[in-house]
């Protein structure tokens, strides 16, 4: 079932999270989706547990931006992530390595 709106897919983290995926990792994804139905978001993982709260964090290990349509897309296999960031839909900064890690971390 696809994910109609962001705060849908903030919800639903949860339960497609891979704890194990999460082993030894220490890191806060900061989310600011732009756009109708945006918002910002942070998800905390360490080790194996996420926890996710609406707002913005002092301190996030990689931000990653973009419209609410790319992030819907993205949860719901219709956008490729690699693609919307080299094709400047997604754009990330800090630790850029660790965005690659959504993909593994999230099992929409």
């Amino acid at each position: 079932m696809a994910l109609a709106t962001v705060q849908d897919v903030f919800k639903k983290m949860p339960e497609v999270f891979d704890a194990d995926a999460a082993q030894g990792l220490d890191a806060v994804f900061q989310f600011e989706i732009t756009g109708d139905n945006g918002g910002n978001w942070n998800v905390a993982v360490k080790d194996g547990t996420c926890e996710i709260s609406e707002g913005s964090h002092d301190d996030p290990s990689v931000t990653l931006t973009m419209s609410a349509e790319t992030w819907l897309g993205m949860v719901n296999k219709e956008v490729n992530g690699m693609q919307a960031f080299m094709g400047g839909q997604l754009k990330a900064s800090g630790d850029i390595m660790l965005a690659k890690r959504v993909e593994q971390l999230f099992l929409f």
